[in-house]
């Protein structure tokens, strides 16, 4: 929760959203008046079965689509759709969508190189990334020659050098070993950002995350611990999911 002081003024919030909705042509409304708020460094999960409206709501987040009515805000500043918003990263659910350049290092460096970082800065950046994820050896590969995993994994360092405060992942695990995925957890852990987590991992959920989001049919379901909502069998059951093994 945000807290002010003497010496610390009120932070503004990561994520507001004001009664978001969202309408596709010709299709009923996926997103349906949602409102809350995310406070900086919060990792909050977002949970839902399939066409529950958690990617149109990442891409709405973004700007990337304009809601139908509402506000969304990202840091205290309205976000404009279209308008580019370095301060927000978006992980794809499909790294496809994401990697376009001839090798690995090109395409985790493209999105820094445009926010107008140095050479030195550049290579700095891109480094250390791909360290820190532990896919310095793909370096040199092209990237539509990697396996899925891999790929995924280079998709999320393309977002990670651009050093975003707010930062979208839509299912992170998909396609990862298990190797890869304790990696991207305990990376996921440290960060410093505040992170919203789209995911059908529900252990990596109950891990990783303060909080939960659920959403189904567009609308907000339940917002909480995930420790509760994720073991309350009877709600969990009625939105399609089933509770973790490790709350069993």
């Amino acid at each position: 929760m945000a807290y002010s002081s003497a010496s610390q003024p009120p932070r503004e919030a990561a994520l507001s959203l004001d009664r978001v909705a969202f309408t596709y042509a010709n299709v009923t409304s996926v997103l349906k008046e949602i409102s809350l708020t995310i406070e900086s460094g919060e990792r909050v999960g977002i949970i839902g079965p399939n066409g529950a409206g958690k990617t149109t709501l990442f891409l709405t987040i973004c700007g990337v689509l304009r809601p139908s009515s509402g506000a969304v805000s990202v840091f205290g500043k309205p976000v404009i759709p279209g308008q580019f918003r370095p301060d927000v990263g978006l992980v794809f659910q499909n790294p496809n969508d994401q990697l376009f350049s001839p090798s690995v290092w090109d395409d985790v460096a493209f999105g820094v190189e445009n926010l107008g970082y140095s050479d030195a800065e550049v290579a700095c950046q891109v480094q250390e990334t791909l360290e820190q994820l532990g896919i310095l050896e793909y370096r040199d590969r092209p990237p539509h020659h990697l396996s899925g995993g891999q790929k995924r994994m280079v998709a999320i360092a393309g977002v990670l050098a651009m050093k975003p405060d707010l930062i979208l992942y839509d299912e992170p695990s998909a396609n990862l070993d298990l190797r890869s995925r304790r990696r991207l957890i305990e990376f996921l852990q440290q960060s410093p950002q505040t992170l919203l987590v789209a995911s059908h991992d529900l252990e990596l959920i109950l891990e990783l995350c303060d909080r939960v989001l659920l959403l189904d049919n567009g609308h907000l379901i339940a917002d909480g611990p995930p420790a509760e909502i994720l073991s309350d069998r009877p709600l969990m059951e009625s939105h399609g999911l089933e509770t973790p093994s490790t709350l069993t």
